[in-house]
């Protein structure tokens, strides 16, 4: 089913915007701009992310479910940490309504403030102490917000980036989004560990972890600016009118599109699984079950987290000389592998912990740094903003959404081989995906 470019570029653009593009010709974007502003919101968006996932381990346990055993609260703190994912797409189909109707800048402003507000939101959750059950459901109100909002600050300039760059330079500039999830993890993880190192137990939980959601809605607002100045550019507005980046009906693409949303969804299955058990499953290994500094451990993650940008840097020039299909299916194999080692390792004590960690975030940077978007190219035109939002949605849905619930409730019930078998599904679950992907590529039609 296809749409007059007209009609969208009508549809998806405030009167403003529309009028902005009407004075330029050019229709060229520099890819370089375009990666900036990306790297910029993708880091306030992890950032809020990597904020809320350490704060569900050390935090909101102990101050939301005292009465209960620290395994069964963190459980519970987890449970939480999924609805974002669960809102995330209905965020997607509220914002894109918002989109058509008033413009991808108001959309974009709503979605930034919604998701900082809702982020600093928490910084006022109060104990169960003082409120009883009102600070979790509190909680679950804004974790629930947060995900609404993070399916309203799809702005389409990945996609963007991907149209620009260099034929031979695809592979490096797909990997750039991806540098925002270490950005983000190395500033929460910092906050974190510097006031653990510094503040007693009880200032902490009292006041010093509530800092790092203060700081989320300052980065929002930097990040907001950032990507707005792309948004509102005559160069970005050409590329709408030319109907590369619609915000098309969902339902639509799901018709034309379904089954490359599917693979889509499970290709980086093996990176996402990754993904927490270099994060957020081993801070809560550590901080249940053995008795090695929180704080210091959070340093080793922020150590591999710097490892991961390098990696993800070099997944860009890998994938330009070998293909990023190849560079996918080369990781998730050493995912697969890997996975039979990781338990062993947990049972080496600090020193395994450290090589899960250093040498997790190593490998991630070159599977992550590629797997996001892996199929945009293969959504025609005017499905390619929606297909790819869509996408996004849910994959995070299906391969992060409960992985730390999954993994934690895995390893309490039948031991840490469950953790790397966890592990070895996503892995398989990326290979199987990779195998038919081919075969879409090969009978692909633009």
């Amino acid at each position: 089913m296809s749409y007059p470019s007209e009609s969208y570029a009508a549809a998806s653009s405030s009167q403003l915007e529309r009028d902005v593009r009407q004075l330029s010709t050019r229709t060229q974007v520099d890819p370089g701009k375009i990666a900036l502003g990306v790297i910029i919101g993708r880091t306030s968006e992890f950032f809020d992310f990597f904020t809320y996932c350490i704060a569900a381990v050390i935090v909101f346990p102990r101050l939301l479910f005292p009465a209960d055993d620290p395994v069964t609260g963190t459980l519970y703190s987890f449970a939480i940490f999924s609805l974002a994912f669960i809102a995330r797409p209905a965020g997607s189909l509220l914002f894109m309504a918002v989109d058509r109707r008033y413009g991808r800048g108001a959309k974009l402003t709503v979605a930034m403030f919604l998701l900082g507000g809702s982020t600093v939101a928490i910084a006022f959750i109060p104990s169960y102490e003082s409120a009883g059950v009102l600070g979790i459901y509190l909680l679950c109100a804004f974790r629930f917000a947060q995900g609404l909002a993070l399916g309203g600050a799809w702005d389409g300039l990945a996609s963007l980036l991907a149209l620009n760059a260099p034929q031979n330079r695809k592979g490096w500039y797909a990997m750039m989004p991806q540098l925002g999830a270490p950005l983000g993890f190395i500033v929460a993880a910092g906050l974190f560990a510097y006031f653990l190192m510094t503040l007693s137990d009880a200032d902490f939980m009292d006041w010093g972890w509530r800092y790092a959601f203060f700081v989320a809605f300052a980065i929002n607002v930097v990040a907001l600016f950032a990507r707005l100045r792309l948004v509102a550019t005559t160069e970005f507005g050409h590329l709408l009118d030319q109907n590369e980046l619609q915000a098309v009906r969902v339902t639509d693409t799901f018709k034309v599109h379904g089954r490359t949303i599917l693979m889509g969804a499970f290709l980086p299955l093996a990176s996402y699984a990754l993904f927490h058990l270099v994060t957020v499953f081993p801070l809560s290994w550590v901080n249940l079950y053995t008795d090695h500094s929180v704080g210091r451990f959070l340093i080793i993650q922020l150590i591999g987290a710097v490892i991961g940008m390098g990696t993800i840097a070099a997944s860009g020039i890998i994938a330009d000389r070998i293909g990023r299909r190849k560079l996918l299916g080369i990781c998730a194999v050493i995912i697969g592998v890997g996975s039979f080692a990781t338990p062993f390792l947990y049972q080496a004590g600090a020193i395994g912990e450290d090589i899960i960690v250093l040498g997790g975030f190593a490998v991630l940077g070159l599977s992550f740094g590629q797997a996001a978007g892996a199929l945009a190219s293969n959504f025609r035109q005017q499905y390619r903003y929606t297909g790819s939002a869509i996408t996004s949605d849910l994959a995070w849905l299906i391969g992060a959404g409960f992985a730390p619930l999954v993994a934690l409730f895995l390893c309490d019930r039948f031991g840490l081989i469950m953790v790397g078998a966890y592990l070895l599904s996503g892995a398989i679950c990326t290979l199987i995906a990779l195998y038919f992907n081919k075969q879409m590529v090969e009978t692909q039609v633009d």
